[in-house]
């Protein structure tokens, strides 16, 4: 089945989703955007039809998909707009900045009878998929604790983030909705909803914004305890997860795309690796788009649901409003 794309917003995300959506040669994508300069820089490199309005564009019945990727406060918005339109709905994480008309935009996709997912794109690593198969086996046991580290030189891979929607909370900025709102996304996707967050925040070191770089949570998943560290400024671009379970732990890899296993009485660990074919960036946005398309077409897909999006914008609001009352929140 051929689809038609509309993407909305072009900067460095939307740019991406512009190329891999192409990448699955399933989709005939066009782009809008609100700078007329960029729309036009965006058109002439990768060939897409241009519009210049998002509402009226909108309005075109050959477009039966929409991606949204502009700040978060405008995204519940205007997947409203899209849904009101007979579109189906991938919009970019997070899901917004407040829980306002998140309800109303699901009825309003389940009185349309069409898809919206939130492009978390953690779903789509082969990786990540494999060990929560593992997990959900019952392989190790039951879960008890997990831990998440993770870090990154920010400054270096957005360099232009002091300029964009990061520098402020209210378009979607921070080190909490940023970037550990993955990690909370995905652990949720294994072990239920966050009931309560305690959480430390500061501007440790990233220049030119007020928002938190780092970040230190502690989460309760029913009986499950969960810590999160991230930094956005350390030298190493390392992520790692680990799940430890009344029979064995195991373990997670970001950069080194594998996971492994190591069972009470075990000397080492024993690793299951999963190397991309593709890109090592594009590849997972690849994999997402793919698996969006399937979703639209009522086939099985691995894709994070506008119900579970939901749920770590709760984690997200709880975890921020953490810091501020230096307490105990709950999602």
């Amino acid at each position: 089945m051929r689809h038609s794309l509309l993407v909305i917003g072009c900067g460095s995300i939307g740019e991406r989703h512009i190329r891999c959506f192409k990448a699955t040669n399933r989709t005939e994508v066009a782009a809008t955007d609100f700078n007329a300069a960029l729309l036009s820089a965006i058109g002439e490199k990768y060939g897409v039809k241009l519009h210049t309005d998002w509402e009226n564009a909108l309005l075109d019945p050959s477009f039966d998909v929409v991606l949204i990727a502009t700040p978060a406060h405008l995204h519940v918005a205007m997947a409203m707009k899209a849904l009101a339109a007979g579109k189906n709905v991938l919009i970019e994480k997070p899901l917004s900045i407040s829980l306002d008309n998140v309800k109303e935009a699901a009825l309003l996709r389940d009185r349309k009878g069409l898809k919206v997912a939130v492009a978390y794109v953690y779903h789509t690593l082969p990786y990540l998929r494999g060990a929560k198969d593992c997990l959900e086996g019952g392989t190790l046991g039951v879960v008890r604790q997990a831990w998440v580290t993770s870090g990154q030189p920010f400054h270096l891979l957005r360099p232009a983030y002091a300029n964009t929607y990061y520098k402020d909370h209210k378009t979607g900025g921070g080190a909490i909705q940023d970037a550990l709102t993955h990690f909370a996304n995905w652990i949720e996707s294994v072990l239920g909803p966050s009931d309560s967050v305690i959480c430390d925040g500061s501007r440790q070191m990233l220049e030119g914004v007020n928002v938190e770089d780092t970040v230190h949570a502690t989460a309760r998943h029913g009986d499950v305890l969960v810590s999160y560290a991230l930094n956005q400024f350390q030298a190493p671009n390392e992520s790692t997860i680990q799940f430890n379970a009344s029979r064995g732990s195991l373990k997670i890899e970001f950069h080194n795309a594998r996971w492994g296993i190591m069972r009470f009485g075990d000397s080492d660990w024993t690793w299951n690796d999963a190397k991309m074919s593709e890109s090592a960036n594009d590849s997972p946005y690849i994999l997402q788009a793919n698996e969006f398309l399937n979703y639209v077409e009522n086939q099985d897909a691995q894709i994070c649901t506008l119900e579970a999006a939901a749920s770590t914008l709760r984690f997200n609001l709880a975890a921020l409003a953490a810091i501020k009352s230096e307490a105990r929140v709950v999602c």
